[in-house]
């Protein structure tokens, strides 16, 4: 079992995120055929307002527990080889990616449903909180988020 997560504050490429890790995990390999790849950027708009920006917070020890326990509960359902996770936290402007969730497997129904199964569950289960500033100069905490 192989995977990675990694919270960040800092803004990152989620393409050259991935080349980088399959470069450094998956070198000589030539036993996986699939790789799923899921990338969450920030829009500007939610709950029919405008966003100017967002702050995602949490609890950096909880935060990673979760996403460790999310990931591994993958490998226990699909057979997966590898899996990555970057999520972003602090200050975040539209169009920034905030996650990234890659799968790799040999098959691409094990790489698909893994992905999306890691997505959802970090989306409902993971510890972050969004808050959003909005164009008239309100700030709000999102509801219907962990």
């Amino acid at each position: 079992m192989q995977y990675d997560i990694e919270i960040t504050e800092s803004a990152f490429d989620p393409w050259q995120r991935l080349v980088t890790y399959q470069q450094q995990t998956m070198q000589g390999r030539t036993d996986y055929g699939a790789t799923a790849v899921f990338v969450g950027t920030m829009r500007d708009f939610n709950e029919g307002d405008s966003v100017t920006s967002m702050t995602l917070e949490h609890y950096p020890a909880m935060t990673q527990k979760q996403l460790s326990q999310i990931v591994v509960e993958s490998f226990s359902r699909w057979d997966i080889q590898n899996a990555l996770i970057v999520h972003r936290v602090g200050n975040i402007l539209p169009a920034e990616p905030i996650v990234l969730v890659a799968v790799w497997s040999a098959h691409r129904a094990e790489a698909f449903d893994a992905c999306r199964y890691l997505m959802e569950d970090l989306k409902h289960k993971a510890p972050f909180w969004k808050k959003e500033q909005l164009i008239e100069g309100t700030n709000r905490w999102v509801e219907k988020n962990t």
